[in-house]
């Protein structure tokens, strides 16, 4: 007997904005993007989280709020 246990997270943008300030590495402009994730055990949803992620428009890093 064999068991599979399939985990997956699922993330999808909601909407994105540009964010005041300016990149401290490249000195471009900042978005912020609300992200959906969705935790799923054997294509059921176990649970939902919405986040806001900062990342520069020009050289695509991601940026941490302090």
């Amino acid at each position: 007997m064999c068991l599979v246990f399939v985990c997956d997270e699922d993330e999808r943008v909601i909407a994105r904005q540009p964010a005041p300030g300016a990149c401290p590495y490249c000195g471009g402009m900042v978005q912020a993007m609300d992200v959906e994730s969705q935790w799923r055990f054997c294509f059921l949803p176990l649970c939902f989280k919405t986040k806001r992620k900062y990342y520069c428009t020009f050289c695509a890093r991601r940026l941490v709020v302090q």
